[in-house]
């Protein structure tokens, strides 16, 4: 039998009931204003019960290969995360990347790390999605979302996928098509398109109308996905959460150090990504209005786009339209068209009719 608690521990677990109760006040203020079902408990009706009665939405994570795992489970259990009210991630499956090395390599430790911090460690995909509420599709090779995130939604759980959605336009436009076939919510955003003032600018007219952006960011290559799905997504979800939908065409032009891509808006506004091929660290831009000249950046953490995923599995709503993503990645796929093609300017719809072609 378990020896009584000595008085410290009965006051750290007085303080985390206490916080806990708090976090669950402000998930039911979030679920009422989403106008979703909530128990007594003030927690979602669909959630699992605990072995204490209690209700949480468990979260499984698809993919130890990345830092972003560890970073994410260790945001949303911690318990002093007001935001996180009622949510917990409960087990991880670690498959994640088999043949990128840089990724897998990392398998071992993360899988390590899942389970100093008592998070169950699944050797079966489809027990995690059956024990969760919510997935986090964290695999860092593309390749595999499609596979993975198809056993997401044909289980109709709520999916966040991490950057890439894939690896191919027809792959990310599958995923999305079978999603709203099958009515299941689903969200994906790199952190950097919460930025501060870029959400500044994108939802309180900071600057006023938004004339034109430019934005940067490092751009390692992986020769099994499109160039800039990789890892000049960052900047270039940037430049989309300035700018806003509506790119109608594109040119790349490259050079050992520097990717540039112009791209021209319906409107006739102008907006630029700059990778940098060094793989330097760092991202921001500029973003230009009728009332000013405003830089973004730096990155300022996941946290942000945490909270954006804790509302997202509330609501069921995803904070960034499908047809915006699915636009960003035709931009991006529109790049390595132009860089075939020697830097000549390409149609964003020709390349996403030859994508959905193909899907």
């Amino acid at each position: 039998m378990r020896e009584a608690l000595t008085q410290e521990e009965m006051t750290k677990h007085q303080d985390f009931k206490y916080i806990t109760m708090k976090k669950r006040r402000i998930f039911l203020k979030n679920a009422l204003l989403a106008g979703i079902a909530v128990t007594a408990n003030g927690l979602p009706a669909s959630c699992r019960s605990t072995e204490k009665g209690n209700k949480t939405f468990n979260i499984g994570i698809i993919g130890l290969d990345t830092s972003h795992s560890p970073a994410f489970a260790k945001y949303i259990n911690d318990p002093e995360k007001e935001s996180m009210a009622g949510m917990q991630v409960t087990a991880a499956y670690p498959y994640g990347s088999e043949r990128i090395e840089s990724s897998a390599k990392r398998i071992p430790e993360y899988t390590e790390q899942f389970r100093s911090m008592g998070i169950a460690v699944l050797e079966d995909m489809d027990e995690l999605i059956r024990q969760s509420d919510g997935i986090l599709l964290e695999t860092n090779d593309g390749t595999m979302h499609l596979e993975q995130a198809m056993r997401v939604i044909e289980a109709k759980k709520p999916l966040f996928i991490d950057k890439p959605v894939a690896a191919r336009l027809p792959d990310v436009i599958r995923i999305y098509e079978a999603a709203e076939k099958n009515k299941v919510p689903l969200f994906s955003s790199s952190s950097l398109r919460y930025l501060a003032k870029a959400q500044e600018v994108r939802h309180n007219n900071l600057i006023g109308e938004v004339t034109g952006a430019s934005t940067y960011s490092p751009e390692e290559l992986e020769p099994s996905h499109s160039d800039l799905y990789w890892y000049g997504i960052h900047g270039v979800e940037i430049l989309y959460t300035l700018m806003g939908t509506g790119c109608q065409r594109l040119k790349r032009i490259t050079t050992d150090t520097t990717d540039l891509v112009i791209g021209e808006w319906e409107d006739g506004r102008l907006g630029t990504f700059r990778g940098d091929l060094k793989k330097r660290q760092q991202y921001g831009g500029l973003a230009y209005g009728t009332e000013g000249v405003i830089e973004v950046g730096p990155f300022d953490g996941y946290g942000p786009l945490i909270e954006k995923i804790a509302v997202f599995f509330q609501t069921g709503k995803a904070p960034v339209p499908p047809e915006e993503t699915v636009e960003l990645y035709t931009y991006m796929e529109a790049a390595d068209v132009s860089k075939r093609n020697n830097g000549d300017w390409v149609e964003l719809k020709d390349v996403y009719e030859q994508a959905s072609a193909h899907n």
